[in-house]
């Protein structure tokens, strides 16, 4: 494991803050645009670990919120130390700079291996676990020839693609993305490859408490940090239900390129990436392609610095926390329909920053769901 970078952008968290960072994204109903939200109010995550119990009986929780204990997440910090990896939080220097820059980016990455993987421009390629041989030896050629060009080459350690593009850029340099704890790999057939890449020029990364398994839900929220890491991503190979396709689809989210490879009309593991050529995905026939489009991005500062030091921004506490009246405005302006939360603030006609909290507040009982673009409805 590389010692956290001098000289870099970025403010590294006092051991402290790193614990407390730790606590709060591992406690019910606290995700990565939550965490933001808290840090933003309350300044710091210690007090946003106090407010917690508040927040959620407020939002009308029907039992007490789990707080992860300081216990715990020493155990956890602990369990990365034995197994030869560490914390990054968002704002620091060895953080992805690409990744910290999407909607809902982990505030904590689990990381293991060579941490300059992470801070060279990178690209993604992935695409079906049942890979054909042709697709299996493109993939490789391209993840060779941009890793030649001084690009990281980021995927997913599936079968198939994904394993062709890792080996390939082995030498180079290459970003395994994992569904579950950094210490439970999938698919196990892959187990070698992951210990080269972590041992080599390759880090491992994962946003999920150790011993956690991957699950089938996990793998989008793994999709996503490919898709946020990349400049561009490569997809080869991938039938019309793929994950592949997620990963397409949050890259475009995030501003980045989708390149697709055109395949036979006839072959299933082809429909989706003929689907995305369809849909304007840019076609590639050789690395250059993807290299030659790349460039341009790769020589800009596209991601600024982004400081994540407690509080990230401006809280927007108030003096005194809103009544149940103000809560139930919020409660009726919303439903299962998705809604922008300035559209919130219009038709309630309060403040911002009551509408923020009490948003919070139902976040933390469990009673609002998140989506992408920043949208929120109320839970079934």
């Amino acid at each position: 494991m590389d010692a956290p970078s001098a000289g870099s952008k970025g403010t590294v968290l006092s051991e402290r803050q790193r614990i407390a960072w730790l606590r709060l994204i591992r406690s019910d109903n606290v995700g990565p645009a939550t965490f933001r939200d808290l840090i933003n109010h309350f300044g710091s995550a210690e007090a946003a670990l106090a407010a917690l119990p508040e927040l959620s009986a407020r939002g009308g929780a029907t039992r007490a919120i789990r707080v992860a204990s300081e216990a715990e997440a020493h155990r956890e910090l602990e369990a990365a130390h034995r197994f030869g990896a560490r914390f990054v939080g968002i704002g620091e220097p060895d953080y992805p700079q690409a990744l910290k820059q999407i909607d809902g980016a982990p505030p904590l990455l689990a990381v293991k291996g060579a941490l300059a993987a992470a801070k060279r421009p990178a690209v993604g390629i992935v695409g079906s676990r049942n890979a054909s041989a042709a697709g299996a030896k493109f993939a490789a050629m391209v993840a060779r020839d941009c890793g030649r060009a001084g690009y990281t080459v980021v995927s997913g350690l599936a079968r198939g693609i994904d394993t062709a593009a890792h080996r390939a850029s082995l030498g180079t340099g290459t970003i395994a993305a994992l569904a579950g704890g950094l210490d439970k790999p999938y698919p196990p057939e892959n187990l070698g490859l992951i210990e080269e890449i972590t041992g080599g020029n390759g880090l491992a990364v994962s946003e999920m408490p150790f011993g956690w398994e991957p699950r089938a839900r996990d793998f989008p929220r793994r999709n996503r940090l490919i898709a946020g890491i990349a400049l561009g991503v490569v997809i080869i190979e991938a039938a019309m239900r793929s994950g592949s396709l997620i990963t397409a689809r949050l890259a475009g989210e995030f501003g980045r390129l989708v390149f697709a490879v055109p395949g036979s009309p006839l072959d299933p593991r082809c429909h989706g990436t003929n689907g995305l050529l369809k849909d304007g995905a840019s076609i590639v026939t050789e690395p250059a392609d993807v290299i030659e489009a790349l460039a341009p991005l790769a020589q800009l500062d596209l991601f600024p610095l982004s400081m994540a030091e407690e509080p990230a921004r401006e809280s927007r506490a108030i003096t005194m926390p809103p009544d149940d009246s103000d809560r139930m405005r919020i409660i009726d302006a919303l439903g299962p329909t998705p809604v922008e939360v300035d559209d919130v603030i219009r038709h309630t006609g309060l403040s911002a920053s009551a509408v923020y909290l009490i948003l919070l507040e139902l976040d933390i009982s469990g009673r609002l769901h998140r989506h992408q673009g920043g949208l929120v409805s109320l839970s079934d």
